[in-house]
């Protein structure tokens, strides 16, 4: 899952970028409002963290343009104001939640959770196929009952499966929403990341889960 931080405090959104990363997400940074609304346009995101304060363009502004380009990523505006008044401009402008600073990580991290599930139409957090689930909250992926040790990168790319169950994942979307902007690696790093993912989730199991779409891409269709 990929995520776009639009915060001009440094410190704070590098914080969150630190424990959305330690949680297998790929994140992208914009420091004000002009930077986070060009990116928002141009790259494929599941959320938005978005700052109220900001240069350039504030985030109510950011909202308005967003919605009125009819993009539909899930917006988290995180706020220092609390006044009933001012959340509700943020909600009016387009933004689905918000939370007030300061905020313990483990409410911020639910709330983002939260979002993407719904965006996604999910009613339970845990995502199954067949005999192996996937829990986005805890981080555990299971299989027959066992826990399967996943790095955060596989667990990013099977979540990405998960989501999109029966449908074909191109390599293109696994690049775009499992590694952030500035990634330039190599052209084969998608193979080889699911290579040693289906050896953790099938190598034991008769049912195989990830199937290979060849010239296209991989699904998960079980």
């Amino acid at each position: 899952m990929r995520i776009l931080i639009v915060e001009d405090e440094r410190r704070l959104s590098n914080i969150i970028k630190k424990g959305f990363v330690e949680d297998g997400f790929a994140v992208d940074q914009a420091f004000d409002g002009e930077e986070g609304l060009y990116l928002a346009e141009s790259e494929q995101y599941n959320l938005i963290v978005l700052d109220i304060m900001l240069p350039k363009m504030d985030g109510i502004q950011f909202c308005r343009e967003l919605r009125k380009k009819n993009i539909k990523i899930p917006v988290l505006i995180v706020t220092a104001k609390s006044t009933t008044e001012e959340k509700v401009a943020g909600l009016d402008s387009g933004a689905d939640d918000y939370i007030t600073k300061p905020f313990s990580f483990v409410e911020f991290r639910s709330r983002v959770h939260a979002l993407i599930r719904r965006s996604h139409q999910e009613t339970s957090p845990v995502l199954r196929s067949l005999d192996l689930e996937l829990d986005p909250l805890k981080h555990i992926v299971t299989r027959d009952g066992k826990v399967i040790n996943l790095t955060p990168k596989e667990f990013s790319i099977l979540e990405l499966l998960l989501r999109h169950k029966g449908e074909v994942v191109t390599r293109t979307m696994i690049i775009e929403h499992v590694w952030d902007y500035n990634f330039d690696g190599m052209s084969n790093i998608v193979d080889v990341f699911v290579v040693t993912l289906r050896k953790k989730i099938d190598s034991r199991s008769k049912e195989k889960l990830i199937e290979t779409i060849h010239g296209v891409g991989y699904r998960v269709s079980k």
